[in-house]
């Protein structure tokens, strides 16, 4: 076997990479940036022309993306959330400066551009790889072998001979499972950016020592973090902004329509919206709404590209309240200024259909598994929003809380999937790509 095999949780978020060697052990691939020295490394690429290289593209991922796009978001198409499009048969491609792009072109692009970013770490890549996926993938009726073919496609451009798919939350059970001494049946809930995975699987030691996995049930649903962030906009930010309240057109009260605030679902599409045929009509409202002050809040945020830092704000605001039942949110930026204390009863009430949508896609699991909560050993939960106590509760309220473990929320899969990839009979863990190429 190679001296090091290799793990890749690629999220809607986040990716992260890890390495694991013949002592057992799996590091974090880090990557050297402006804020310091990160793993998390954010699934996002920015495409431009400079001004003085007009016949020139440059092509960024994660942060330094990100700073592409808040320096200049009229001339630069940031791509976010990408992995949503993965099984979606109506995203064939886009065009990005007079090229085509299709999911599969994207995703190699981005792969790329992250080992150029890790260096060193990843000069020489193994021969095998393994790749997380999502139980369901995002979308109305997604296809999963159109995902994974897309998948395939991209990982080989990386120079990867050999792929294998695993359940993301499979490789977070055997990132955990290393500490059991004893054979068990464990639940694990995986909760990223985009979506909540959840999948049941039979731990047992053979007659050799070895262990073997049996997996007995999952579930998803396509709610994750980027949902509660948008409940806090919505609830929080949006009637500030002018959301809920009136405008007076020939001599009739009228209100507000809703559509000007669809767009903060995603940061990067305020921009888009900025530059929309809408955007004249905003401008417009600020001079027949009854609150013009807070229509001219929403045409500085757009106008003045507030998107990112909004975000920010957000993102505080729920890491705080994971840990304290009140905490400020704090959004200042021009001369915008919303600040208010929120209480983390509140908080959980604005992401009430979403806590329901996870709730009952964890009745899911247990059904498909054939298993009372009295039956699962072991709970291991992973993913940021895992620390949201809202989601916690869905869990202390059917098991014990000795039988819940959490930690290395943002680590697990990544590393997991690096050890999985050192086992000698893969086949337990994981799947070959759907189409073999070879």
């Amino acid at each position: 076997m190679e001296p090091y095999s290799l793990g890749i949780d690629f999220g809607t978020t986040n990716t992260v990479l890890a390495l694991a060697g013949p002592d057992g052990a799996a590091r974090l691939v880090r990557f050297p940036a402006t804020e310091g020295e990160l793993f998390a490394f954010r699934s996002c690429l920015s495409f431009y022309t400079p001004a003085d290289l007009p016949s020139e593209r440059q092509i960024s991922a994660g942060p330094w993306a990100i700073e592409a796009y808040v320096e200049d978001p009229v001339e630069t198409r940031f791509i976010q959330s990408f992995k949503s499009f993965a099984g979606q048969e109506s995203f064939t491609e886009t065009q990005i400066l007079g090229r085509r792009y299709r999911f599969e072109d994207l995703l190699s692009t981005f792969l790329l551009k992250v080992r150029d970013y890790a260096g060193a770490a990843l000069g020489a890549l193994p021969s095998r790889v393994v790749i997380g996926r999502p139980v369901r993938f995002v979308g109305a009726r997604p296809s999963e072998t159109l995902a994974l073919s897309r998948y395939e496609t991209a990982f080989r451009r990386l120079g990867v001979e050999e792929i294998r798919f695993a359940y993301e939350p499979v490789g977070a059970a055997f990132f955990f499972a290393r500490e059991l001494d004893h054979d068990a049946t464990v639940l694990v809930g995986d909760f990223g950016g985009g979506t909540s995975d959840f999948s049941i699987i039979r731990f047992e030691r053979d007659a050799d020592g070895e262990r073997r996995a049996h997996a007995l049930g999952r579930s998803g649903v396509g709610v994750a973090g980027d949902a509660f962030d948008y409940r806090i906009i919505d609830n929080l930010v949006s009637p500030a902004l002018g959301k809920g309240g009136d405008y007076v057109s020939f001599g009739k009260t009228l209100p507000i329509p809703n559509k000007y605030y669809a767009a903060f679902a995603r940061w990067d599409q305020l921009a888009l919206l900025r530059a929309s045929r809408e955007m004249r009509e905003i401008r417009a409202l600020a001079r027949e709404a009854k609150a013009p002050e807070r229509i001219e809040r929403l045409i500085e945020v757009l106008d003045e590209n507030y998107g990112y830092r909004l975000y920010r704000s957000v993102s505080r605001l729920k890491e705080a309240l994971s840990g304290r039942s009140r905490a400020e949110f704090r959004f200042e930026a021009g001369s915008i200024s919303i600040v208010r204390d929120v209480d983390r009863t509140e908080f959980e009430s604005w992401i009430g259909p979403e806590l329901a949508q996870i709730d009952g896609a964890v009745d899911a699991a247990l059904a498909d598994a054939g298993l009372a909560a009295h039956e699962i050993d072991r709970v291991f939960l992973t993913g940021g929003s895992s620390l949201v106590p809202a989601v916690r509760d869905i869990f202390h309220r059917r098991f014990e809380s000795g039988r819940i473990e959490t930690g290395a929320e943002l680590e697990s899969i990544a590393s997991g999937l690096a050890l999985m990839a050192r086992e000698r009979d893969l086949d337990r863990w994981t799947s070959t790509p759907i189409v073999d190429r070879h």
